[in-house]
């Protein structure tokens, strides 16, 4: 395997168990973290994290990742499930992109 795929696959890997660690030691998720699914929707029938549970979630996401969630339709589509969150992480602007105001 390529040692940069290897490199992302494993950057991947620790951002994926860092979100279940937030979701499981924040949010208070009953679950171990390997018995979250990457895939598995963080409301309604997944997880069933509420509204007071996404704002915590957010907070919890700019204080470790110094990551901001825009508000409205471009911040919602990254709270799907734990891939879109760990996405979020990856692609998504910093606090720094986003202190020059949103483009969304």
């Amino acid at each position: 395997m390529d040692e940069d795929l290897q490199r992302i696959i494993a950057r991947r890997e620790e951002l994926l168990e860092r979100v279940r660690r937030i979701l499981i030691e924040e949010l208070h998720v009953r679950r171990e973290p390997g018995e979250i699914d990457p895939d598995t929707p963080l409301f309604g029938t997944g997880l069933g994290l509420d509204s007071v549970d996404a704002v915590e979630l957010v907070v919890a996401l700019e204080a470790v990742f110094g990551k901001r969630l825009a508000d409205g339709g471009q911040g919602r589509r990254w709270m799907r499930t734990v891939n879109t969150l760990v996405d979020f992480v990856i692609e998504g602007p910093s606090d720094k992109e986003h202190a020059g105001g949103d483009r969304g």
